[in-house]
């Protein structure tokens, strides 16, 4: 083995080296030296032989042109990242790699060669290229969000840890149609309804103030088209070791979905209104206050009270029975009789029995009403007016005016007819002041007539009461029926529609026959049924809306079984033997007529001997200024006491026993099995 000269050393002081050493002499690099390491990387290697032959098998190992310059010029060199073919042990690829240093060594005899020294970097280069990898992936990740959010239809933005928006989606532009300059620089203003401003930004501090883990805020903002819509806005804060270092969020359109919400939502409340109470100063007064603030400032209910046969040039003469304004306006004169010129809007209102705009500027009435009613517009700053006429058998009976004040923009058209909608549920009431002197005995007859007696079953108890409102001289909706199916099941519906008149009567009348009809049509769960009942009265433009419940009783192996589904009415109570008592209210759904196409439920409960079914109407129930609970609490332990009486003394004594208003009918019907 040689020696390195002027060191005195052997080269077997290399052997402990924890890196492979090779040495070589001479112009064809004679193999004179390996250590350890190395044989343990590249295998034994024939000592003596050129570096052509001994390396034949790694070409890479083989670069003699390196070789040739250490020893020409006697410089050192370096080669990095070298890959060698080889199955490494602990890593899954097929190469391992090596960095070089190649330096000249003069040997004992004087020969001169080269040193090199070999250090495994396979872990660093898998590492490099995992980590280029990573980059690669992240930058195609990066352009693929890129190219979704300039054709989302949400844009996305950026904020700074304190709110400052420094960027913006290109959907920004397109959908709001101002630049994002301005909201870069704080200024919300020129987009976004003066209304919704302030409580959004106060939201928006707090959520940075708190560091909310998610910020979401709905509000109005400028489209292109000059309108206001509604945006919803969705932001959640970026971390960087514990501390936000930005806010990222979306801004969408929800236009489309707020207004059906909206819509669904007041005529679910103009529904309860004009379903739940019964006089027409309550019923004008809640749709007023349904329209109000939510579509728009003011609305006033004006009753025609002169002959629908008037002169074409005659005025007008009406009486305003209720009006609702926003808070902070001044609230109109009290009712009376009013007189509006032959010319006016109002009049054309009647005359044309369409609606009629009046657009006014700013607190100048322009002979929109008249006298003390014109000082009270003026004194709103109201400057847009829209008329409405409501029509009872083919004359108008009844005006309803919509204004907006200032700073409220003018009504939209979408806004009017969701009004016109809400106003349907007042046909029921007006058209009972025009008619009651000749439909009062007739809808009573009427009425009277459909509340058949329940049928005869053996060994079941069928009882049933209707007791009519002793305050009102009205007639009322309310409604009972029960009979029996081919299969031997029972039926019992109770129902209320909504009115206190002739209509409300003849569509008492409709619901009952349709009902039957569809019950005995086909044999389908009651909710199922309730639902075609809805289709019905929608194809065949029942008028208003109505409450029902409907239950099948019928004999099962082991007893008896109920099935039943509430359609907006009170629960059925169910009165053990026993003397206790509990509602069903597993198969709930919307009053009928509303214009919701739903699915309704149906429930079934299992019935046992001596149970008593009670089916009952509002009016059992309901007290002014009393939560609906208390009035449920009251039947169901009045009912409990009766538990053993006979049905119709049970019937009886609910009916005439309890504590009620006396201004709204009462029915109900019960079944009892044998014990």
């Amino acid at each position: 083995m040689g020696r390195v000269r002027g060191l005195g050393l052997g080269l077997e002081v290399f052997d402990p080296a924890p890196v492979g050493v090779l040495v070589t002499a001479g112009p064809t690099h004679r193999l004179v030296y390996t250590n350890a390491a190395y044989r343990e990387y590249f295998g034994d290697r024939q000592i003596g032989a050129p570096m052509s032959e001994v390396f034949r098998d790694l070409p890479d190992l083989g670069a003699i042109h390196l070789f040739d310059k250490v020893l020409a010029t006697g410089e050192p060199a370096l080669a990095t990242d070298l890959p060698v073919p080889a199955d490494h042990p602990d890593l899954d690829i097929r190469e391992r790699y090596f960095t070089f240093s190649l330096s000249p060594i003069t040997l004992q005899d004087g020969e001169r060669g080269v040193l090199t020294v070999g250090m495994e970097t396979t872990a660093q280069v898998v590492a490099k290229r995992r980590i280029h990898e990573l980059s690669e992936e992240r930058l195609r990740v990066l352009r693929r969000y890129r190219s979704l959010v300039n054709v989302g239809v949400e844009v996305v933005w950026v904020a700074t840890a304190d709110g400052r928006v420094v960027d913006m989606s290109p959907g920004w532009e397109r959908v709001i149609g101002r630049s994002a300059e301005i909201l870069k620089r704080g200024n919300w203003s020129p987009v976004m309804h003066p209304e919704d401003e302030p409580a959004a930004v106060a939201s928006w501090l707090r959520a940075l103030a708190e560091v909310h883990p998610l910020w979401e805020a709905t509000f109005r903002m400028r489209t292109p088209s000059g309108d206001y819509e509604h945006f919803h806005a969705r932001s959640v804060p970026v971390r960087e070791n514990g501390k936000v270092v930005e806010w990222v969020g979306t801004v969408s359109n929800v236009e489309e979905r707020w207004q059906e919400n909206r819509r669904r939502e007041l005529l679910e409340r103009a529904g309860a209104v004009a379903g739940g109470v019964s006089g027409l100063e309550d019923v004008v007064t809640g749709l007023a206050r349904v329209i109000v603030p939510e579509l728009a400032d003011t609305c006033s209910f004006y009753l025609l009270v002169d002959s629908v046969e008037r002169p074409a040039n005659a005025p007008v003469v009406a009486e305003r029975v209720a009006a609702a304004v926003r808070d902070g306006l001044p609230i109109p004169p009290k009712g009376g009789h009013e007189v509006f010129g032959p010319n006016g809007p109002f009049a054309r209102t009647v005359r044309e029995a369409s609606p009629v705009r009046v657009p006014n500027p700013p607190g100048i009435p322009s002979g929109i009403l008249r006298t003390a009613t014109e000082k009270w517009v003026a004194s709103t700053g109201m400057h847009d007016v829209v008329m409405l006429p409501l029509v009872v058998d083919g004359v108008v009976a009844a005006v309803v005016t919509v204004g907006v004040c200032t700073p409220r923009p003018a009504l939209e058209m979408s806004d009017a007819k969701l009004i016109t909608q809400i106003l349907d549920h007042a046909h029921g009431p007006l058209s009972n002041v025009i008619r009651f002197q000749r439909t009062q005995r007739m809808a009573l007859a009427l009425q009277r007539s459909l509340l058949a007696d329940p049928p005869q079953v053996p060994g079941l108890e069928i009882a049933a009461r209707y007791r009519a409102s002793p305050a009102a001289a009205e007639v009322g909706g309310d409604w009972y029926d029960s009979f029996v199916l081919p299969d031997g099941a029972i039926v019992l519906t109770i129902g209320d529609v909504a009115g206190h008149d002739l209509p409300a009567a003849v569509t008492m009348s409709q619901l009952r026959n349709m009902l039957r009809g569809l019950v005995v049509d086909r044999k389908e769960p009651p909710g199922d049924i309730l639902r075609r009942l809805d289709t019905t009265m929608e194809n065949l433009h029942t008028v208003g809306t109505a409450s029902c419940v409907l239950a099948r009783v019928e004999q099962v192996p082991d007893g008896w079984r109920l099935n039943y589904s509430a359609a907006g009415h009170p629960p059925p109570l169910l009165v053990t033997a026993s003397g206790t008592g509990r509602y069903l209210e597993d198969a709930h759904s919307a009053l009928l007529g509303i214009g919701l196409d739903e699915q309704r439920p149906s429930a079934f409960t299992q019935l046992e001997p001596g149970d008593t079914l009670l089916m009952y109407t509002d009016g059992l129930i309901e007290r002014p200024g009393e939560h609906l609970d208390e009035g449920l609490a009251r039947l169901c332990d009045h009912a409990t006491a009766l538990a053993m009486e006979p049905v119709d003394a049970f019937c009886e004594e609910l009916v005439t026993g309890l504590p009620t208003t006396g201004k709204d009918d009462i029915a109900a019907i019960a079944l009892r099995l044998p014990c």
